[in-house]
């Protein structure tokens, strides 16, 4: 009987450490961990310069619009900027996403885009403002006294993984970090590995990938803290998903000792 009561104590003892053992701690949990700030410090800065010197590629979406002294100048292109494409279909009724697609410039597999007056424009591989500046200098042959805008018609991002609403989102704003970017999903889950972030930029020759560290804080200086249009984000799960527990489940572990005692009690009882 002794025997059966130390077996028993054991493998309640075993049950509890495979509960504990399973939880996710808060080290995994927690974002930008080992900041250097003391007592006596109340903030800190971390170096990271906002740079946004994105190439533009085939499939990106350029919004253009011109203006001038003369009105019905910039009326024409501006107009042509609106409708150029929005007369197929209901496009004409587009709104939000679909709208901001049909209405701007799409930048062909050649690297063109189709642009009033000037025709076919080069822009693959050159940033907003190399854009804005070419297109600038070829109004300006044409009309004096004009001003050029170019911006990103839409800022693709695609978030999989261990997110509350993995998918692929669209950004009004010529930059986002990564923080904002996992806000954007819901925020990462219990079970992400925020250690092992992987980026994937896509670039001219193909797709490079990167990781980051969400859980130090020194990734506020990481190069990789800014986004890049059309980037996938994947949150990697943690290896104890398979059966961890989020927090410890007090409920579960009282519940599987008090069974455990009681059909000890019961094979004592019975066997006197």
């Amino acid at each position: 009987m002794k025997r059966l009561f130390f077996n028993a104590v054991v493998i309640t003892a075993m049950v509890v450490m495979t509960i504990m053992t399973s939880c996710v701690s808060q080290k995994k949990i927690l974002y930008l961990q080992h900041e250097q700030m003391s007592d006596s410090i109340t903030s800190i800065e971390y170096q990271n310069k906002r740079s946004f010197d994105y190439k533009v590629q085939p499939g990106d979406n350029l919004y253009i619009r011109v203006s001038s002294m003369d009105k019905n100048f910039s009326e024409f292109f501006n107009t042509s900027n609106t409708g150029n494409i929005g007369s197929m279909g209901n496009a004409s009724n587009s709104s939000g996403n679909a709208g901001i697609y049909l209405n701007g410039f799409n930048v062909s597999d050649e690297g063109t885009i189709d642009f009033p007056y000037a025709g076919k424009i080069y822009v693959k591989d050159l940033t907003i403002d190399e854009i804005q500046q070419k297109i600038q200098n070829i109004i300006g042959e044409y009309q004096k006294e004009t001003i050029v805008y170019v911006k990103l018609g839409l800022f693709n991002l695609t978030i999989l993984g261990e997110v509350t609403r993995p998918g692929q989102y669209q950004v009004y704003q010529s930059d986002i970090n990564i923080f904002q970017a996992i806000a954007l999903a819901g925020n990462a889950t219990d079970f992400a590995n925020k250690k092992n972030i992987k980026i994937i930029h896509q670039t001219t020759e193909g797709s490079q990938v990167v990781r980051v560290n969400l859980n130090e804080a020194d990734v506020l200086e990481n190069p990789q803290y800014y986004l890049k249009p059309n980037d996938i984000i994947y949150v990697e799960p943690l290896g104890i998903k398979r059966y961890g527990f989020t927090s410890i489940p007090y409920s579960t572990i009282f519940s599987a000792a008090s069974l455990l005692i009681t059909v000890l009690t019961f094979f004592m009882y019975t066997s006197r």
